[in-house]
């Protein structure tokens, strides 16, 4: 399969999955009890973060809210370009439409580079709640991934 096939489903993909979890998460949020808390998100912390590696400080104010979801996106569009590479060299990853992926995203995101990183709890801290919400978000991102990745490839073939 040609490389720019794979790069577009990857990417398509990744979009399309990132913004299905924004959607998700806000529908879901109060079935969970998810009230958002009163520091910020783990994706505006990246971008804090990335921001004083690169500028010497925080992310100003006003451009705080997009540049989380810039750092969303981008890791959005990054896992769906891994996923698309690994689908076509071990198609065995799509197994589940992609829902054992986005639960490992989850494993390895939420409950494992997020707190080391020091942007969120570890996950002894949080309760079953977030758990499943955090398990539940990364499901949907995982089939949504592979269902966009499977549009792509059949759009373009």
């Amino acid at each position: 399969m040609a490389w720019w096939k794979v790069l577009a489903a990857g990417v398509v993909g990744g979009i399309a999955a990132t913004a299905a979890t924004s959607l998700y998460q806000a529908l879901a949020a109060p079935a969970f009890g998810q009230d958002g808390g009163d520091g910020d998100p783990a994706n505006v912390q990246a971008a804090d973060s990335a921001s004083e590696l690169v500028a010497g400080r925080p992310v100003p104010k006003p451009g705080r809210q997009a540049a989380g979801s810039a750092v969303h996106y981008a890791t959005g569009m990054a896992l769906g370009i891994g996923y698309a590479v690994a689908a076509t060299r071990a198609p065995a990853v799509t197994k589940g439409l992609g829902v054992p992926f986005g639960l490992g995203v989850a494993l390895v995101l939420d409950d494992l580079l997020v707190p080391a990183f020091g942007w969120g709890d570890w996950p002894a801290e949080t309760g079953a709640a977030t758990h499943a919400y955090g398990l539940t978000t990364h499901a949907v991102f995982g089939a949504v991934l592979e269902g966009g990745r499977r549009l792509v490839l059949d759009a373009l073939d």
